[in-house]
């Protein structure tokens, strides 16, 4: 039997039971196609696709097909029995970019985790102990694990949960004389985003990116690239650091690939692919049979046509967001944007955006729109409508 619910039963059950670690949007969201999403009574445009997951949107066929006949053979199997769908998703995902083997896990942090413990052993095989340090940048967001909030530089993560993982030191994005310095003999790894999503949108210098690759590969030192958010087509190529130019050896990716099941992946160049072995890291429900046919599905529709209409969103978006004053810049790619206010609090005019009947996120103080990758035009033009109109008001101080 199903329990109707309204908005105050939905909400006054959630605090109730839920502990507070999520400061909750006024709405509840039960149903949804595409970029359009209801919920007790109300429509809603979804400008933030999951915080960056749902990339076909909601409700897409082919991928609830994919899941669904997934289902009505196996649900779970474990990591010691081999899985045809495990195994094409593997083969799909190296094949598409590039790179030798995959770990699947469930989670941006869990493949961050991956990609750390990898480092460190690949380090401790070639040059024993005392070579374990991660160099990231200033203002990067890399989880919420005690390793991966460790990683992340912001000073504000870095509080309550003492004591943190050791052998993290962080420089300022964008001064290579600064990353020159911190390369010692102690470092085995670097880890960066392409965009800092968490950290406000804010794109890495791409000369840079390219003098960091340069660097790591003289000394032998991994370079890791958190695709997290911006991977699997979110900024108009499947991955952000192919606008510069390079290949990382090893890459991280969740949210999207995955379209709203747990699922992540740490991918390692033929170099690094069999640093873990059996024993030395793992997991019950990462490589999911269900989570991985939804992923197949993902990346069977994000082809090159598909890519550029990414691209094309993109740029309408920012075209229009240019025509409303209140605007003051717009940063990112493809589906990946940060709008930067003149006056407005962008927290504020996100919850009144809620109330309005549009879903957008914020990113320190900038508003941030990741809708899913197959929003529609109409789409656009409804919830840009009801931004404009929010940006406009005197209510948003």
């Amino acid at each position: 039997m199903v329990i109707k619910m309204n908005f105050d039963d939905i909400k006054n059950t959630a605090d109730k039971y839920l502990m507070p670690t999520y400061a909750h949007f006024p709405a509840a969201v039960e149903k949804g196609k595409g970029a359009t999403l209801t919920g007790c009574g109300k429509k809603y445009i979804d400008f933030g696709s999951g915080i960056g997951v749902m990339s076909l949107g909601a409700g897409n066929e082919k991928w609830l097909d994919a899941v669904i006949n997934q289902l009505k053979n196996i649900q779970h199997t474990s990591n010691l029995y081999y899985n045809s769908t495990v195994a094409r998703l593997a083969q799909k995902l190296c094949e598409r970019t590039g790179f030798s083997q995959v770990f699947f896990c469930n989670s941006g942090a869990e493949a961050n985790e991956c990609a750390i413990k990898l480092a460190r052993k690949y380090s401790f095989d070639s040059y024993g102990e005392g070579r374990h340090n991660i160099i990231s940048l200033v203002n990067s967001f890399h989880g919420r694990t005690l390793a991966t909030i460790t990683a992340t530089g912001q000073e504000h993560y870095h509080k309550y949960f003492n004591p943190f993982v050791q052998g993290f030191k962080y420089v300022q994005a964008g001064d290579i004389e600064e990353f020159k310095a911190a390369c010692d003999s102690t470092v085995c790894a670097v880890m960066l985003e392409v965009i800092q999503g968490e950290g406000g949108v804010v794109p890495t210098d791409f000369e840079y990116l390219r003098e960091v690759r340069r660097i790591c590969a003289e000394n032998d030192i991994l370079l890791i690239i958190d695709e997290v958010q911006t991977g699997v087509g979110r900024t108009g190529r499947f991955f952000a650091y192919e606008y510069a130019g390079i290949v990382p050896d090893l890459v991280t990716i969740a949210k999207g690939i995955g379209n709203g099941l747990p699922m992540g992946a740490c991918l390692a160049s033929e170099k690094y692919g069999n640093v873990l072995t059996a024993g030395t890291h793992g997991t019950t429900f990462g490589g999911n049979p269900v989570a991985c046919a939804g992923a197949l599905a993902v990346l069977e529709t994000v082809d090159s046509g598909f890519l550029n209409s990414v691209i094309e969103k993109g740029e309408y978006i920012k075209k229009k967001l240019s025509e409303i004053d209140e605007v003051k810049s717009v940063s990112g790619l493809g589906l990946m944007l940060g709008i930067e206010l003149k006056t407005k609090n962008a927290a504020e005019a996100a919850k009144l955006c809620c109330e309005n009947s549009l879903l957008i996120l914020t990113a320190k103080d900038k508003l941030r729109m990741l809708p899913p990758l197959v929003i529609s035009k109409e789409e656009i033009d409804e919830g840009l409508a009801v931004l404009k109109k929010i940006l406009t008001s005197e209510v948003v101080k």
